[in-house]
């Protein structure tokens, strides 16, 4: 998995990358001290996930949540900060963020943050197959991606990686696809208040707002209209 660490100060960066790295050893970490050095990261590579001062010169670290969203509208963002403020909480749901820490950084609370990673990305504890066929996944989630799209993206029969992808992941494919679409239609629920609950749909890669709906009420107990209510 892709990282983005960003922070104006060296030492913080130093002690993210020193509290992350025995976690996920395998783990690509990219570190910048601006967002111009963030942006210029971010074009080289997909991230998948992105730590953000929010204090930063130039631009603060939501506007550049904001920009970096644009190029990689699936990724996951974790605001760091020194202060506790309530408007700048409310800008990070509005973002979408996945949460919200305060300097200085306690290792249990980010080990408690990133254990989620463990089960809903690639990384150490899957095979090489599952982690390219979640690769893919997160690419495409909003295509009509089937079992056999992806296992002829990994170059394996569909039959076999069915089995291996449940048997490492924990859920088939089709659940872990379905997940991830919810997922993601939270985040632009939030971030995108202009958009309609079909555009929602078909962004997240649903070919009907009424089947949407329906999944959506399932996983998040309310409907997208509900759910954009209560996070406003």
């Amino acid at each position: 998995m892709n990282v983005l660490l960003v922070d104006d100060e060296p030492l913080e960066l130093e002690q993210l990358e020193y509290l992350i790295r025995p976690i996920f050893p395998l783990w690509k970490l990219y570190k910048a001290s601006d967002g111009s050095q963030a942006l210029a990261v971010s074009q080289k590579d997909k991230i998948h996930l992105a730590f953000l001062d929010i204090n930063l010169p130039g631009k603060s670290g939501l506007e550049l949540g904001e920009e970096l969203r644009k190029h990689h509208p699936s990724m996951d963002i974790i605001i760091v900060t020194a202060h506790q403020n309530f408007h700048y909480a409310k800008q990070s749901i509005r973002l979408g963020v996945v949460d919200y820490m305060t300097k200085p950084l306690i290792r249990s609370e980010l080990e408690e943050l990133l254990a989620k990673y463990r089960a809903s990305g690639p990384q150490s504890d899957y095979s090489p197959i599952i982690r390219d066929a979640i690769s893919i996944i997160h690419e495409r989630f909003a295509e009509r991606l089937t079992l056999a799209d992806l296992a002829a993206g990994v170059h394996i029969n569909p039959t076999y990686l069915s089995r291996r992808f449940h048997d490492e992941v924990g859920v088939s494919f089709s659940e872990y696809l379905m997940q991830y679409r919810i997922k993601l239609s939270k985040t632009y629920l939030i971030s995108h208040p202009g958009w309609s609950i079909s555009t929602v749909a078909e962004k997240t890669g649903f070919n009907s707002q009424h089947y949407f709906s329906t999944i959506f009420r399932k996983s998040a107990g309310m409907t997208p209209k509900e759910y954009r209510e209560r996070e406003k």
